[in-house]
């Protein structure tokens, strides 16, 4: 009883941790969307309201894959789910791990936050020589130290790409080789150019620095793929511009999950047709779906996304435009 009490008392202070996250507004806020507004326009009545009285959906494993854990073989260039929004991509020129986080729970603490549902797609010792890592923002589902630090330790060469105001954190935690990149920026690794690109978001880490640093999505331009991967956003123009100035990607990474309730997460994320729609403003060749399945984030039951996001295509005569792998499954992607 008193272990059930406890566990409640510490499921309120998180969720005071939560409410400043949501509700705090600086005056010196440094960044904002291409159209002005933060990314959070949801009251904290709002928030509130669902937080006191939502029902949370069953938690549920989704099936993993052991394809690349048990692969001797791979192709020359290819993606895998890790979870979350993180990927391991092979271009056949650099890898790529985006949002890596390997930690157990998407929290500032190791003992209360959001709970991994799922274990990593690849485990970490299978992981190959990372050339790049790259950041898409400041929340604690995207930019987990934990295993930014086991990155650099184990590879001293890795190059962490972050956006604005975020390299001092990385460099805080003894992360030496970093780059900040604003919009547009550019950085070329090898004959790979990386472009920082605009999303829909916002960004926080404590109750103070809402929207102190940057957020972004990643372009990456080599001699045989075009690749971007949207980080975490709520639908805006910004794709039809990344298309006006970069071009067709070959493969988009786009978010499908965490989108209920909808008052208050349309401004900070996709539901599955505004992902489908996301694909079509890009003008991807493919897509392939993250943000979903791995923490419980909202209020969605976890199978939802994949579900609506069919649903969708079918609808628009589109079923190849988009697939929902598994974690771990080896997307080929020559």
């Amino acid at each position: 009883m008193n272990n059930l009490i406890q566990h409640k008392h510490l499921k309120s202070l998180y969720l005071f941790f939560c409410i400043f996250l949501i509700t705090s507004i600086s005056s010196d806020e440094l960044f904002k969307n291409n159209d002005n507004l933060n990314g959070d326009d949801s009251t904290f009545k709002d928030f509130l309201n669902w937080q006191f009285n939502s029902d949370k959906p069953d938690r549920i494993a989704i099936e993993l894959s052991d394809e690349f854990n048990s692969s001797t073989l791979l192709p020359k260039s290819y993606a895998v789910w890790v979870g979350h929004a993180s990927y391991l991509i092979n271009n056949s020129n650099i890898t790529i791990i985006t949002d890596p986080i390997y930690s157990n729970r998407a929290s500032p603490v190791s003992f209360i936050g959001p709970k991994r549902m799922i274990p990593p797609g690849i485990s970490y010792e299978k992981l190959p020589f990372i050339d790049v890592v790259t950041v898409s923002h400041a929340h604690y589902d995207h930019l987990d130290i934990p295993t930014l630090k086991k990155l650099y330790d184990k590879n001293n060469a890795t190059l962490f790409l972050v956006p604005m105001k975020l390299g001092k954190l990385l460099k805080s935690s003894g992360i030496k080789n970093v780059v900040e990149m604003n919009w547009w920026d550019t950085l070329k690794v090898k004959d790979t150019l990386i472009t920082f690109v605009p999303v829909h978001h916002w960004s926080s880490r404590t109750p103070f620095d809402k929207n102190k640093t940057l957020w972004g999505g990643w372009w990456f331009d080599s001699p045989s793929l075009q690749l971007v991967h949207l980080g975490d956003t709520g639908y805006t123009n910004d794709f039809k511009l990344i298309n006006q100035e970069l071009g067709i990607p070959d493969v988009a990474f786009i978010p499908i999950g965490a989108y209920e309730p909808r008052n208050i997460m349309k401004d900070s994320h996709l539901n599955p047709q505004e992902a489908v729609q996301a694909a079509l403003d890009l003008e991807a060749k493919l897509a392939l779906s993250m943000h979903w399945g791995t923490f419980m984030l909202t209020d969605e039951p976890v199978l939802d996304p994949p579900k609506q996001l069919e649903r969708e295509l079918k609808r628009i005569g589109k079923e190849t435009l988009f697939l929902t792998p598994k974690p771990g499954e080896i997307i080929s992607l020559e």
